[in-house]
């Protein structure tokens, strides 16, 4: 019987290792995952960015171009209704320089959000985050200045037990 008890005993042993073992690796595991996951959204943005740039301008010369020859023909045919067509031409430009210039924004934005989830989801805080912070350091600071003016004895005692009052109301939304 005290076989079987010290046999138990080891076994138990063994489980709970292994158990803390699994768990370490699968966290391990998911902070691969994410780190790897906030890799490949930032190589998505950066390549979206340098094809919307390289085709943006692709299409903004092919826009001249066409436009030349627009003009080229409306001289031939019409004479000197060149100022009207010119005109026609360079609000077709306009145009598509709006269209693209909306189309730029709009990748611009979808990029800016993506880095911030990906920010967000490695826990990086955000500007609110951080003004926030600044606003709790700021208060926390005059509030020693404050206790810096009243006796020893009230100060320590105080000091003591309002910063860790805080601290642990900071640590729970961040974390």
């Amino acid at each position: 019987m005290a076989k079987f008890k010290k046999t138990a005993k080891k076994t138990a042993r063994a489980t709970k290792g292994a158990s803390a073992k699994a768990s370490a690796q699968q966290a391990e595991q998911l902070s691969k995952t994410l780190s790897e996951s906030a890799q490949q959204v930032w190589l998505a943005g950066v390549g979206a960015f340098s094809r919307a740039q390289t085709e943006g301008t692709k299409l903004f010369e092919a826009l001249i171009k066409e436009g030349l020859k627009l003009e080229k023909n409306a001289l031939k045919f019409a004479g000197g209704q060149a100022d009207v067509v010119r005109g026609a031409v360079e609000s077709k430009v306009g145009q598509a320089r709006e269209r693209a210039t909306d189309t730029w924004d709009r990748l611009e934005k979808v990029f800016e959000d993506r880095v911030q989830r990906a920010l967000t989801k490695l826990g990086v805080p955000g500007r609110d985050d951080l003004a926030e912070l600044t606003r709790k350091v700021d208060s926390l600071t005059a509030e020693l200045r404050k206790q810096n003016g009243k006796p020893a004895a009230k100060k320590a005692t105080k000091t003591v037990r309002k910063p860790a009052a805080r601290k642990s109301r900071t640590a729970a939304p961040s974390a």
